[in-house]
């Protein structure tokens, strides 16, 4: 079959790589293209766009063609072929895919091979993924700019002088540029849906408990902040790919992670009713920015939403120093001698920027903010028990200059500062979805957040698809083009 025309269907024009996933899984299940046509095109974009934005840093074409064939013997032998069936999909480095490294982006890694896949690699194996290949990410997968000693520099598809987000940066640029249909990553503080608001695609992180994970290559399990906060999820150019994407990473359970939740997909009614906040906690959000929030609000009420505007919502400047105390508080010293280690100046100037505040915690500090987590989670659920949804900036500025926190001590605060909206939201456990409204006329990115009740991801997504209908759709990025 050729790039523009599938048998027994309507013609197109698209190449297939640029297909977005949900019609992929249809097409390949109905026999009218092949998962293995599929991966072929896929295989070629990677190696058209990916030298200028390096994505994507390591792949095995060969193994690409296997897996899509198995989608394909499946289907031929009348197997169900599963929901992502020949959907090309990348995978965050940080994450145990058997017969690669897990390195995370350190040097010390690099041949730290895991013998067994991490759940989230099982459940896309058998909804029928086809893994494209790995994906960057800073050392440590500390930083919201992605680049490394050991697979250097990702670029931003849109525009390459700013950052392309972290810790999944590698995967939001793959993806904004069609390097797969779907991308996974990983968020503890933003690491999802930074890169998905820089790069201009839509990201979701789902609620903690909900897409089992657990990499054993570590020889040893996470600190509590990591235990409690980490979560793995998609990225995509549709929403609707998002969907598909997370109830394809959630479909299955795994004994290996006791914080595994039984949740169902979807809950029960719920009232179209929304929040909307512009400036939470005082924050000085960017005017573009209240623009995009402002559009998406009027969106939803287009689509039979009720919005209210709020000044306030539950504690989130309060949430940031809860976060890094259970994160980077965490056997402090420990990160900085494997930081010092890997000699990588970026790793180092995450964990320095919070040195004092990291050695005065004790024991005494860190239970406290134990303790004020399930607070402030408690304040959240409340509040929402009132808005199914609340929507509020991603960030309180446009997407950084490219490394813009290793320029000196005062670009470094204010990168933190801006981040608060991604920094607290994982404390709560809550899900939320990083959402592109559209591009600024130089092509940089703009979107929205959007906070639903734990595990209904579902309403998310729901609020998410009512925008993106009212609005420009996500467009695929060239970086060939010098955009």
């Amino acid at each position: 079959m050729n790039d523009n025309h599938t048998e027994g269907g309507p013609a197109r024009t698209d190449a297939l790589w640029s297909l977005d996933a949900t019609l992929i899984a249809a097409l390949v299940s109905a026999r009218e293209v092949s998962a293995e046509e599929i991966a072929r095109s896929a295989l070629e974009r990677l190696e058209a766009v990916n030298p200028a934005i390096n994505a994507v840093v390591e792949y095995r074409p060969d193994a690409v063609l296997d897996a899509a064939r198995k989608v394909d013997a499946a289907i031929a032998d009348g197997r169900d072929p599963g929901p992502l069936a020949g959907v090309p999909v990348t995978i965050k480095v940080n994450v145990d895919q058997a017969g690669y490294a897990t390195t995370n982006g350190v040097t010390l890694q690099r041949d730290l091979i895991a013998a067994t896949n991490s759940p989230v690699v099982d459940s896309l194996l058998e909804a029928g993924a086809v893994p494209l290949g790995r994906t960057n990410t800073p050392a440590f997968s500390y930083r919201w700019f992605t680049g490394n000693r050991l697979h250097g520099a990702t670029f931003n598809p849109r525009r390459k002088e700013l950052t392309p987000g972290g810790s999944s940066g590698g995967a939001a640029s793959a993806v904004a540029a069609g390097i797969g249909a779907v991308a996974h990553g990983t968020d503890i503080a933003g690491s999802i849906r930074y890169p998905a608001y820089a790069c201009g695609v839509h990201g979701l992180r789902p609620s903690l408990g909900r897409i089992a994970a657990y990499n054993a290559s570590a020889g040893k399990d996470r600190t509590i902040g990591g235990q409690i906060m980490a979560v793995s999820g998609p990225l995509a150019r549709r929403v609707g790919d998002l969907r598909l994407g997370f109830e394809a990473m959630a479909r299955r359970p795994d004994s290996r992670d006791p914080w595994w939740v039984p949740a169902p997909l979807r809950g029960g009614p719920a009232p179209l009713r929304a929040a909307v906040c512009f400036r939470p906690d005082g924050m000085e959000t960017a005017p573009e920015l209240v623009a995009a929030l402002a559009g998406a609000a009027a969106k939803l009420r287009d689509a039979g939403w009720l919005v209210d505007e709020v000044d306030a919502l539950p504690p989130i400047r309060e949430a940031v120093a809860v976060q890094i105390a259970l994160w980077l508080g965490d056997d402090y010293e420990g990160q900085v001698a494997a930081a010092e280690r890997e000699g990588d100046a970026g790793a180092m100037a995450a964990l320095a920027g919070h040195r004092d505040f990291a050695r005065s915690l004790g024991l005494a500090g860190f239970s406290r903010a134990l303790a004020r987590r399930l607070g402030i989670a408690r304040e959240w659920l409340i509040f929402m028990d009132r808005y199914p949804a609340v929507l509020l900036p991603p960030c309180a500025e446009l997407p950084f200059a490219d490394n813009l926190d290793l320029r000196g001590e005062e670009d470094y605060r204010r990168v933190w500062q801006a981040q608060m909206p991604m920094i607290g939201l994982p404390v709560t456990g809550l899900p939320a979805l990083s959402l592109c409204t559209g591009l600024l006329p130089d092509g940089t990115p703009v979107g929205a957040q959007i906070v639903a009740g734990r595990f209904r991801e579902d309403i998310c997504l729901a609020a998410g698809e009512a925008i993106e209908a009212r609005g420009p759709r996500v467009t695929l990025a060239d970086p060939r083009d010098g955009a």
